[in-house]
């Protein structure tokens, strides 16, 4: 049997396990037998995925962390260790955007919330900057282990209303490229560095932007899908099998690319 896509056994952290994407992802790593460490800042929510995952007769544990925090990531670090002797996979998964920093259409830059930009800045980029300091550190003694980031359409080419977001997950896709580099360079091809790049989905956080109350497409909608050559919204649950596949053994000379999973949306000029 050919396993070369396989993550069983892999000692994985997800950060932003306890939202719609983190917790996607970590169901279906549970269920490809992986050793999921779920992390996020909200105890009740952290509690509901453990309960979830173990459900699912998953290996998995949680532990409350703040990717923003360095001690608390180093913490997380330690009773990862002390429980598994190892880390082998880091999702940087925890991320999102605040109403203050997305503009309205009949609001221009300069009504935006500056504490929200600040905030939606600081979450995308150093969200996942600072867990890769953290557990790449580890993964550099071992000199093995696979981080993925997320970035987004955003970063592909400017959308409008959402300045904050755009401008982190940009900074993601350059900073994804930039550290793959520097792993590979100082401590071997073991180490690799890729970010997914999803392109629109329904979730709770954009739904009133593209959805109206009466459940009609708004016109962002129908803009998103006119320049979808698929047609239609993905489904969470498609981000699952790329993730996985950059995390196994088939991946093994894929470092430093963002994947977009988009329907086509980044490679159509819309004529």
């Amino acid at each position: 049997m050919n396993n070369q896509f396989s993550i069983a056994g892999k000692v994985a952290i997800i950060s932003g396990a306890g939202g719609v994407l983190g917790g996607s992802i970590a169901k279906s790593f549970v269920q490809a037998g992986a050793k999921v460490v779920a992390i996020d800042i909200r105890q009740e929510q952290l509690d509901a995925r453990i309960k979830e995952l173990t459900d699912l007769s998953g290996e998995a544990i949680g532990v409350i962390g703040n990717v923003l925090d360095i001690a608390s990531l180093e913490k997380a670090a330690t009773e990862v260790l002390a429980k598994w002797g190892r880390i082998d996979i880091l999702l940087n998964i925890a991320g999102g955007n605040l109403p203050g920093a997305t503009l309205n259409p009949d609001q221009d830059f300069y009504d935006m919330k500056i504490t929200d930009w600040e905030k939606v800045t600081t979450l995308n980029l150093n969200g996942a900057v600072y867990p890769s300091m953290v557990f790449g550190k580890i993964m550099a003694q071992q000199k093995k282990g696979v981080i993925i980031n997320v970035s987004s359409m955003a970063a592909y080419a400017a959308l409008t209303r959402v300045p904050g977001y755009s401008v982190a997950k940009s900074g993601i896709s350059n900073f994804t490229q930039w550290l793959a580099s520097e792993m590979a360079l100082k401590y071997g091809d073991g180490i690799r560095v890729n970010a997914i790049a999803p392109g629109f989905f329904i979730g709770d956080q954009n739904r009133a932007v593209l959805i109206n109350p009466d459940g009609s497409l708004t016109e962002r909608s129908q803009k998103v899908l006119a320049k979808t050559p698929m047609k239609r919204f993905g489904d969470i649950t498609e981000l699952n099998g790329a993730v996985q596949f950059l995390c196994s053994n088939a991946a093994s000379f894929i470092t430093g690319v963002v994947l977009p999973i988009d329907g086509g949306f980044s490679a159509f000029s819309g004529v």
